[in-house]
């Protein structure tokens, strides 16, 4: 287990600023931060003693809804569109996970179709063979 580095940079969740900080970094008001997070909009950190702590990542949050609201766009907006935002964000991290897992099955299947070729008879299963990239693959499924 090695010591962390106390001068190193904290991470974007990393809670350090107090509300008065944040304040001065969004230009906003601390009565509005309290409002923001009131509404569910922004979620900081607490201490012990129930004092809010902001993240560098709270903070470009706080940027954002700001950005927004003082382009007239109302909370509601701003909520959905934050919404919007994270869900885009977890499909584009589901995609990836899902192109990882399909080139994973083609080496896997790369794999199996080598084995069977070294194993015996060739494999008359068109999805098995070598694919033509001009060349389609029809399956046809039996009818009840």
């Amino acid at each position: 287990m090695s010591a962390r580095d106390p001068f190193a940079a904290p991470g974007p969740d990393a809670a350090v600023f107090v509300i008065s900080v944040a304040a001065e970094l969004t230009g906003l008001h601390p009565q509005t931060l309290r409002t923001y997070e009131r509404l569910g909009l922004i979620t900081p950190g607490r201490t012990g003693g129930g004092g809010r702590r902001y993240s560098p990542r709270d903070i470009d949050r706080l940027r954002e809804i700001a950005d927004l609201t003082s382009s007239g766009i109302g909370i509601e907006g701003v909520r959905r569109i934050l919404e919007l935002e994270n869900r885009a964000a977890a499909l584009g991290r589901r995609n990836e996970e899902l192109l990882v897992e399909l080139e994973a099955t083609r080496e896997a299947l790369r794999q199996a179709v080598t084995v069977r070729r070294a194993a015996g008879p060739p494999n008359r299963l068109p999805v098995l063979r070598p694919s033509d990239p001009d060349q389609s693959v029809v399956v046809w499924r039996r009818g009840r």
